[in-house]
């Protein structure tokens, strides 16, 4: 997991060969008015969800974990709490076994931590990162890029 203020992504674009192209997007666009739905920027390699969540309580909010891409989340309108657990330390099941063609799973099992993510800044999780998003009071506008790996 990493946490950074996105003006700052030149120093973690050499992560994946396409981190530097969603970034760049993403620092070039006005997002105030796409209407909710993906961009498609790389086919399924690199898109962005634009997305309008009501936000949860960190009790009803539970942790996702994906295999196949990394999530970058961009809370746009407030500030975001994002819960995080290792993966590795997980000691319960999934509720469903993992959904391999929609890549995700959910745990009900309480985040160790968790961090506020404010706008103009982004968490980057991986498949290693347990996360429970959208939580907080009323809703919010944001985005989700996801980076095949």
């Amino acid at each position: 997991m990493i946490l950074l203020k996105i003006e700052d992504s030149q120093r973690i674009e050499s992560l994946h060969p396409l981190m530097k192209t969603l970034f760049d997007y993403v620092k070039t666009h006005d997002f105030s008015e796409v209407p909710a739905g993906r961009i498609a920027l790389d086919g399924t390699n690199l898109f962005i969800n634009v997305d309008e969540p009501t936000l949860r309580s960190k009790e009803e909010q539970k942790l996702e974990v994906h295999q196949k891409y990394l999530d970058v989340h961009f809370p746009l309108s407030c500030t975001e709490t994002i819960g995080w657990k290792a993966l590795s330390d997980l000691t319960i099941n999934p509720d469903q076994p993992f959904d391999v063609e929609k890549d995700f799973a959910f745990y009900s099992s309480p985040a160790s931590t968790y961090m506020e993510v404010k706008p103009g800044e982004c968490m980057i999780l991986f498949p290693e990162d347990a996360h429970a998003p959208i939580i907080g009071t009323g809703k919010m506008r944001k985005l989700v890029g996801k980076i095949r790996l």
